[in-house]
């Protein structure tokens, strides 16, 4: 039996009328009556019968209808699911650090959106060894950190990097030198536990300090920047503004970066939902950093 062949009984059974289902599917009526007769001959049973000026389906008919419509209802599921693959659909989780949602992500975002309104999103706000472990679990789609690590199941794209400071408060320099600045004043610093190595790179170019205060949130270490608390190693791109204004004076320009991933996991990098976002972002990273300047 053909699709096309039950399409047209479908039409006519639903109708009772070759008249108007030659009219919906666009054939001609002779073609409606062929299509008819050749099901009829195939299944070895009369479909339809006349009284007077009416049609009705005969049992053999009514039976193939039940039938028929649940055939149309699953080609018509099977080719919205085949169409699904060509668009963004269903739910995408994107996990990141709050430093990334405030200052990158929310304009993307928007644009996606709007792009794909089809999409359920969910957002969640972690640091970046809970974004890997999510990715990693399958709990969440898409992922942004800060640092690579050696995970062999993910799929690392490169976003940005990051210049690395030592700051100080421009009232607490006074022209001293390096090693007197840290032996007065602690230094904060926002340590990673997969980027161990960084700090220690970083504590290669400077003299020893008198005292190092660990912090899990660089706004914090700001802050305390600001507050003339200590001096920090922050990324430049968090204090631009302030060092615009002259409100924090760079120390020392770190040789190493803090380095920005988008991450998925291998084996899901070819989902079409996943592309969708993973593309805008690698398209507007850039302007979204502009914009947060």
């Amino acid at each position: 039996m053909e699709l096309r062949t039950l399409k047209t009984f479908q039409v006519v059974a639903t109708h009772l009328n070759q008249t108007k289902a030659a009219e919906i599917l666009g054939y001609t009526q002779p073609t409606i009556t062929m299509h008819i007769r050749n099901l009829e001959q195939e299944i070895g049973h009369p479909l339809f019968h006349r009284v007077g000026k009416k049609t009705y389906l005969t049992p053999a008919g009514k039976v193939l209808k039940q039938h028929v419509d649940r055939i149309m209802d699953c080609v018509e599921e099977m080719n919205k699911a085949l169409n699904r693959l060509h668009d963004p659909y269903g739910t995408l989780v994107i996990a990141a650090p709050e430093y990334y949602w405030t200052h990158f992500l929310t304009m993307l975002i928007h644009t996606f959106v709007k792009l794909h309104p089809q999409v359920k999103l969910k957002l969640v706000s972690c640091n970046s060894v809970d974004v890997i472990q999510m990715i990693t679990a399958r709990e969440a789609d898409v992922g942004i950190i800060t640092g690579k690590n050696k995970n062999e199941d993910l799929e690392f794209v490169s976003l940005d990097e990051e210049e690395l400071l030592l700051v100080i408060r421009k009232d607490l320099h006074q022209n001293s030198d390096l090693s007197a600045i840290l032996q007065t004043y602690p230094l904060f610093f926002k340590k990673f536990s997969y980027l161990d190595w960084l700090f220690d790179r970083c504590m290669e170019e400077i003299p020893t300090p008198m005292a190092v205060i660990e912090s899990d949130s660089e706004e914090a270490i700001k802050q305390a920047i600001l507050k003339g608390t200590g001096v920090g190693i922050i990324s430049g791109d968090l204090i631009h503004e302030e060092i615009r204004k002259g409100e924090l004076i760079p120390l020392h320009r770190f040789t190493q970066t803090l380095d920005t991933f988008l991450i998925t996991r291998r084996d899901r990098s070819d989902e079409i939902t996943i592309q969708a976002f993973v593309e805008l972002v690698m398209e507007g990273w850039d302007e979204a950093a502009e914009e947060s300047l």
